[in-house]
């Protein structure tokens, strides 16, 4: 079923229109005129603070896109907060670009998300947040490590995250889920990568590799996340979802295995929007519209104990 790729790139990403946010409860913050989010503070002083990092497509600060509401992130944040963690997470500017009507596919850039990022660390640093720790989610994942590089911070964790540059993942999931196009898409991936720009593809793979997205995707590929994290030296949590069909558990491994200081942890039955599965495709995939369905515990718990761990906190 060829859909589960494009659950993972969303590259239908610019197309749809804006929507209403939930943003009860917490202080609303604008970071910079593309970056809005929601600020949780837990009691006490000086807590540590967890930056949310969404994933692919037009995703809010709630892990929500149009016509797929699921509010993973709003729920991790709201558990992480209970256990004494501060919590801001945000919209992509891509929201704020369809809201305004400003958006232009064309100029869209990987980068643009880890400059994001960065205006964010910024942000709370001048506010006095001492200990900041990125975490995120799936393309999120990638964004946090390139934010860390040069912006230090004091963990990093990586949600659901891959291992390979992004070209590879969908290379992976067309041979499982559509293997008629994986030729086609490889020569595709490579042309790009040679030339900058790829033509006389699949009408199938139009979706993905359409002439206004290639110079977002040819950003994109260029970042591969395992040489990425070789080179930061903060402890790093890496955790995949065994019932994830995006984003495979040996995605995760690979990562981990990247770098000394990276801990993998594997939660069984979880899928990548971090709700707990027990059936198969059908049930997995609904789940990604099931905003009463709560996100395993388990995963709040084990990020809740990485930040609040001091045995392991950056020399």
């Amino acid at each position: 079923m060829l859909q589960k790729c494009y659950y993972f790139v969303v590259l239908v990403l610019f197309g749809f229109s804006a929507q209403c946010q939930d943003t009860n409860g917490g202080q609303q913050l604008q970071i910079t005129p593309l970056i809005n989010g929601t600020l949780l503070l837990p009691s006490g002083e000086k807590p540590p603070l967890a930056i949310i990092i969404p994933g692919s497509g037009p995703t809010d600060r709630n892990g929500n896109q149009p016509m797929m509401k699921n509010n993973s992130l709003k729920q991790l944040s709201e558990g992480l907060t209970a256990k004494g963690i501060a919590t801001f997470r945000y919209d992509k500017r891509l929201l704020a670009l369809i809201k305004n009507n400003t958006i232009d596919e064309k100029k869209v850039r990987f980068d643009d998300f880890v400059k994001d990022a960065k205006a964010v660390i910024g942000f709370f640093r001048k506010k006095g947040y001492d200990k900041i720790i990125l975490v995120g989610h799936s393309q999120g994942a990638l964004v946090a490590e390139l934010a860390a590089l040069d912006n230090p911070v004091e963990k990093l964790v990586l949600l659901e995250g891959a291992g390979q540059p992004i070209d590879k993942i969908i290379l992976d999931q067309l041979a499982q889920q559509a293997p008629g196009l994986t030729e086609d898409a490889a020569k595709a991936f490579k042309d790009l990568r040679k030339n900058g720009e790829a033509k006389d593809f699949s009408p199938g793979l139009m979706s993905l590799l359409r002439p206004d997205i290639q110079p977002f995707m040819l950003s994109w590929m260029r970042h591969d996340p395992a040489k990425i994290l070789k080179k930061i030296d903060i402890p790093i949590l890496v955790i995949s979802g065994s019932k994830d069909l995006q984003v495979a558990p040996s995605e995760g491994k690979l990562l981990a295995e990247a770098n000394p200081k990276a801990q993998f942890t594997e939660i069984k039955g979880m899928n990548h929007v971090l709700k707990k599965i027990d059936g198969g495709d059908l049930e997995n995939s609904k789940s990604y519209s099931e905003s009463a369905k709560t996100i395993m515990p388990e995963v709040i718990g084990c990020i809740a104990e990485f930040i609040m761990n001091q045995q392991n906190l950056a020399n």
